[in-house]
C-alpha cells in the first residue's frame, strides 16, 4: 500500500479498530449474508494445489475458504495488530496453524517472487484503500500468478443498490416469497427494477474502479475474468427484510442463491457497493519470470 497516508492509517491501528474490524461481518443476519457470499465466491474458485496468499488480510477472516483444504497459505498485512489476531484463531487448530505463514508486509511491495501463486486473493477492498497506489497494487497482485493462477479481488463500483419490488412487500412476504423456486421470484425483480442507494463512499483518495476499467486491466496482464459478481443487489441494503429472511432456512438458503444470480447481471455491476471478480491467467507470465516456486516467507 504504497500511499502514504493510507499506509500510515494501516500501520497504526490499534486493537479497538481492529476488534471492529473482526465484527465487521459477524453479529447480524446482514452481515451473515454479506460473509456467506464472499465465502461462497471464494469456495467456487480454489486453487487446487500450490500456494495461495491473502494480501491484506486482515484477522484472516477468508483464509480457511482461499484453496483447497491442506493447501499452503500466505497471509500478509501491514498491520502487526491484524496478524496477532489472526494468529489468536488459528492457535484454536493447530493443524491449519501449521499451513499457514503470517507475514507483516506492504500489499504494494509483496515481498514474493513473480509467479509464485496459484491464488492470489484481495479481498476487504485492498485496492480501493490502497488510493493513489491502487493500480500499482493491483498490477503488482498479477505479477504474483503462476500459470493457469487464480486472482480473487473486491471493488467498489458505486454506492449499492436494492430491489424495488422485495424492498415495498412487508417482511413477513418476503420470507414466505423466498420459499418459492428462485425463478419465480427473479422475473419480478427484473421488472420492477432497482433503485440506487445513497453514495456512501465519500472519503478523499478512495479508489473507485467501474467494472469495465478491471476487465480491460486484467486482460492486459493475461487474466481472463471468469466470474464478476455485484454482492446482494436484491436485499443487502435492507437489514430488516434480510433479518427476516434468516428466520427460515429454504428462505435463507434462496435468497443467496438469488443475490448470486441477480448478482452476475452485468447491469447491476455498475452500482455495485462490492464488486466481486475472479480471473484466471491465460497467457503466459512474462519473460523471465520463476513461475510455479515456493514463496519466499522469509520476511516476517
Amino acid at each position: 500500500m504504497g500511499d502514504p497516508a493510507a499506509r500510515a492509517r494501516f500501520l497504526e491501528l490499534d486493537p479497538y479498530r481492529v476488534n471492529r474490524e473482526v465484527n465487521r461481518y459477524e453479529g447480524t443476519p446482514q452481515r451473515d449474508l454479506f460473509r456467506e457470499l464472499r465465502v461462497r465466491f471464494l469456495e467456487r474458485h480454489s486453487a487446487l494445489s500450490g500456494w495461495v496468499v491473502d494480501l491484506g488480510s486482515g484477522p484472516g477472516r477468508f483464509a480457511r475458504s482461499i484453496g483447497n483444504p491442506g493447501a499452503r497459505r500466505v497471509l500478509l498485512d501491514l498491520s502487526q495488530e491484524m496478524l496477532l489476531e489472526a494468529r489468536r484463531r488459528f492457535a484454536r487448530d493447530p493443524q491449519e496453524e501449521s499451513r499457514c505463514h503470517l507475514i507483516r508486509g506492504d500489499a504494494a511491495h509483496p515481498p514474493f517472487r513473480p509467479g509464485s501463486f496459484q491464488e492470489v486473493v484481495l479481498f476487504g477492498n485492498v485496492v480501493g484503500f490502497s488510493e493513489s497506489t491502487a493500480i500499482a497494487v493491483l498490477e503488482g497482485s498479477l505479477e504474483l500468478l503462476a500459470p493457469n493462477g487464480l486472482i480473487l479481488l473486491e471493488t467498489v463500483a458505486g454506492p449499492g443498490e436494492r430491489s424495488r419490488y422485495l424492498t415495498r412487500l412487508p417482511t413477513g412476504a418476503v420470507r414466505r416469497l423466498l420459499q418459492a423456486p428462485i425463478n419465480l421470484v427473479r422475473p419480478r425483480l427484473e421488472r420492477e427494477g432497482f433503485r440506487p442507494e445513497g453514495d456512501a463512499v465519500k472519503r478523499s483518495g478512495f479508489r473507485r474502479f467501474p467494472p469495465h476499467e478491471v476487465v480491460v486491466l486484467l486482460r492486459a496482464h493475461g487474466v481472463e475474468p471468469i466470474e464478476v459478481m455485484a454482492v446482494a443487489p436484491s436485499l443487502g441494503g435492507d437489514p430488516e427484510r434480510v433479518a427476516a429472511v434468516r428466520l427460515e432456512p429454504r428462505s435463507w438458503r434462496h435468497l443467496l442463491e438469488l443475490e448470486e444470480m441477480v448478482g452476475r447481471s452485468e447491469a447491476r455491476h455498475a452500482r455495485a457497493a462490492a464488486l466481486l471478480v475472479a480471473g484466471r491467467r491465460t497467457a503466459p507470465a512474462a519473460a523471465g519470470r520463476k513461475a510455479g516456486r515456493a514463496p519466499d516467507t522469509s520476511v516476517k
